[in-house]
């Protein structure tokens, strides 16, 4: 047995109760009891104890949206013209980048932002994957490289006809492969879902093909949807109705499904998403690294649709995706009362509402049988901390690095800043002899 004590316990419980000098028990991956660090070290004699050393100890965090694949760009001069709109970041960077990997590439641009997500404090990673000419095996080596380091992640393949009929087909199988393999190991660190990457690169046919073989698995999809004008444009014209139109006629949507994104949506869309219960993730510094808009998240959550917090591999740190978007809608809205509770909503109740459709246990809560998933972060509050300011206490006082130990499913991952399952150096030095490679294949 773990306790974790001597710190200031956000529970995140229905009363978003704050525990000072508090403390919880983990049995094996779960957390058993919240109470006063006296107490449980007088309950549990023999328990191991973590000293939060009068530090913040928070639930780990959740990102609904991430792309592993994208870590090789980093630093990587591109070749071609620079891009001046979506599309084109597509085709000049992304699209020319997925097909050049191998699957140790994949396995190793996995673990990069795996590394980072550990040390940033996020311990749930829901990835969308690409790498045409590698199809097959590619979640499997990603969640070779989750489970090695010890978080938890649930895992989709980006199904799309831009490169042919038989690399779909292959992106089909590996989704209904790794889901049929996730359902019956039924790990609590690993699930699927049924990736498709946009309307605008997925024809009616394969849209069929993909809700007939996603029949019965029990998942949902994981789709980009109206990210920017050129897909709303696509389906106008092709199909004489937005993207989340035609997504819905196409049966994609509903209560276990994540439309990523939703900038160029209508408001009868938006109404299309609350009633089918469709969740959305806000990638905020993507969206603005892109230039592809402003979602209308505000409206959407006054509408009552579930919206969730990513990152769209523009970072790995959710803390940081939590800055951006509150400043992102102040400044969209000219307006700086608003965004106050739509953002922590986001990151700390609807992630953990999306993630609740995969994973057994609750998550992103400190509570009695939820999954032990803790993070200590280095943070003494110099005013009042409270259940009403505790999100702002979190927006201006803390970033991802402040967290200082990491504990997923009940294993301690980082402890005092130093990785316990991974060697990051080696990880490191690996991975530039590999981008260096993947660098000179890209044209």
């Amino acid at each position: 047995m773990i306790l974790v004590g001597n710190g200031r316990l956000i529970t995140r419980d229905d009363a978003n109760s704050i525990i000072e000098d508090g403390c919880l028990a983990i049995q094996d991956n779960l957390i058993v009891e919240t109470g006063t660090t006296d107490d449980l070290k007088t309950k549990y004699p023999q328990a191991r104890l973590i000293d939060a050393a009068q530090k913040m100890i928070m639930p780990g965090l959740i990102n609904t949206h991430m792309h592993f694949y994208s870590t090789f760009a980093r630093g990587m001069a591109s070749k071609s013209d620079p891009p001046t709109n979506f599309l084109e970041i597509l085709e000049r960077l992304w699209w020319k980048l997925d097909k050049t990997l191998t699957l140790e590439d994949v396995y190793y641009s996995a673990l990069i932002p795996i590394v980072d997500c550990i040390k940033t404090g996020t311990t749930t990673i829901f990835d969308h994957h690409a790498s045409p000419n590698v199809v097959h095996g590619s979640l499997f080596k990603i969640a070779e490289a989750t489970l090695k380091a010890g978080v938890r992640s649930c895992l989709c393949y980006e199904v799309s006809d831009r490169d042919g009929k038989a690399t779909a087909d292959n992106g089909i199988q590996e989704n209904i492969d790794f889901i049929n393999f996730c359902n019956q190991e039924s790990n609590p660190l690993l699930k699927g879902m049924f990736g498709l990457h946009a309307s605008l690169t997925l024809s009616d046919q394969t849209l069929e093909k993909c809700v007939a073989k996603n029949s019965g698995t029990g998942v949902g999809f994981h789709v980009h949807a109206a990210e920017g004008i050129q897909d709303r444009l696509d389906a106008e014209k092709k199909y004489g109705m937005g993207v989340v139109e035609r997504l819905y006629e196409r049966q994609i949507l509903g209560e276990k499904s994540i439309a990523v994104h939703c900038v160029h949506i209508s408001k009868k869309e938006i109404g299309i998403l609350k009633d089918s219960k469709t969740n959305v993730v806000h990638n905020p510094e993507s969206n603005m690294g892109n230039a592809v808009g402003v979602s209308p998240v505000l409206e959407m959550a006054h509408q009552g649709v579930t919206i969730g917090l990513g990152t769209d591999g523009y970072t790995s740190d959710m803390f940081e995706s939590f800055k951006a978007a509150n400043c992102l809608h102040k400044h969209a809205h000219q307006h700086p009362s608003v965004a106050w509770g739509e953002i922590p909503q986001m990151l700390f109740e609807n992630n953990r509402k999306i993630a609740a459709h995969y994973f057994e246990k609750p998550l992103g809560q400190l509570v009695p049988g939820a999954y032990a998933d803790v993070i200590v972060v280095d943070y003494d509050p110099p005013t009042r901390l409270e259940p009403e300011n505790v999100n702002s206490h979190i927006l201006f006082g803390i970033s991802g690095r402040s967290v200082e130990t990491t504990i997923i499913n009940g294993r301690v991952v980082m402890e005092n800043r130093k990785l316990t399952t991974l060697d990051e150096q080696e990880i490191c030095v690996k991975s530039r002899e590999l981008a260096d490679k993947v660098w000179q294949r890209i044209e």
